[in-house]
């Protein structure tokens, strides 16, 4: 009898040891269960062509700090990802290259005034492929021996407009415009100077920066164009508003700045 005692006993503390390790999970369990309590959110960004870069360790670094977030880029002109908004394209973030684009979307409502921020600035420069000695500055567009030279198409890739603003104000368009292929973005246009498609390009310096096939061969002076601003906000309609917003945030940042500026873009104050 004593035995069965003891072995009911036995069996006893066993349950109940089972019962105390299943009621207290470890701390890696209990982080787990946090963290799959947290919703899945996909954010959608349309930005700029000349961004992609940097938006590429940014993403990287946001998604570490938030897992339950999955950036989603639309790369394109800042035109062209306009007028998609515009038309209702499901977009959560607009990150422009044109103030006069982002400011479109905040007149006819898409954008809130106050969901939305100036933050970024930029250069433009002319490049050629890299060796070339025959143009060293905007001038030497003019003449007979040089070929083609490419930009944006200025009605919707910002880049393209201050290209041909800046043309226009050293003289030098209307020598020009018969041999300018126009490009569907500032990547585009780095594109066919990298491949000799053609004799020069107009991008920004950022752009410029990110090629080892291409050279800086001039810097076009401010004054030449409308000042070059990066404006970043949230779209209205927004199904993921919150979320939408934390990220806004995290772009005007310390960290994600810096990551800006290492790729050649300048703060703005």
């Amino acid at each position: 009898m004593q035995k069965v005692i003891k072995s009911v006993s036995i069996l006893l503390v066993l349950l109940m040891m089972t019962v105390a390790c299943s009621n207290n999970p470890s701390d890696k369990q209990q982080t787990n269960r946090v963290s799959d309590s947290k919703a899945k959110v996909e954010l959608t960004i349309s930005a700029a062509a000349s961004l992609k870069d940097a938006m590429d360790v940014i993403q990287q670094s946001y998604q570490e700090e938030h897992p339950e977030v999955t950036l989603k880029f639309n790369f394109g002109a800042s035109g062209s990802l306009q007028q998609q908004i515009s038309q209702g394209a499901p977009v959560d973030l607009f990150f422009s290259a044109a103030e006069d684009k982002f400011d479109f979307l905040v007149e006819e409502g898409s954008i809130a005034k106050e969901d939305g921020s100036d933050l970024l600035g930029n250069e433009l420069v002319l490049v050629v492929p890299k060796g070339d000695q025959t143009i060293k500055g905007f001038e030497a567009l003019k003449k007979a021996e040089v070929g083609n030279i490419s930009i944006g198409t200025p009605e919707t890739v910002p880049a393209g407009t201050y290209a041909k603003e800046s043309l226009e104000k050293m003289d030098i368009w209307q020598a020009v415009e018969s041999k300018t292929v126009f490009a569907k973005d500032v990547r585009q246009v780095l594109s066919y100077v990298e491949t000799g498609n053609v004799d020069a390009g107009i991008v920004y310096k950022t752009d410029a920066l990110v090629s080892d096939k291409v050279k800086i061969a001039a810097t076009a002076d401010p004054a030449t164009h409308t000042p070059i601003i990066y404006s970043v906000g949230i779209i209205k309609d927004s199904n993921q508003y919150e979320a939408a917003k934390e990220f806004y945030e995290y772009l005007q940042g310390d960290e994600a700045v810096k990551v800006f500026e290492e790729y050649g873009f300048t703060a703005k104050s």
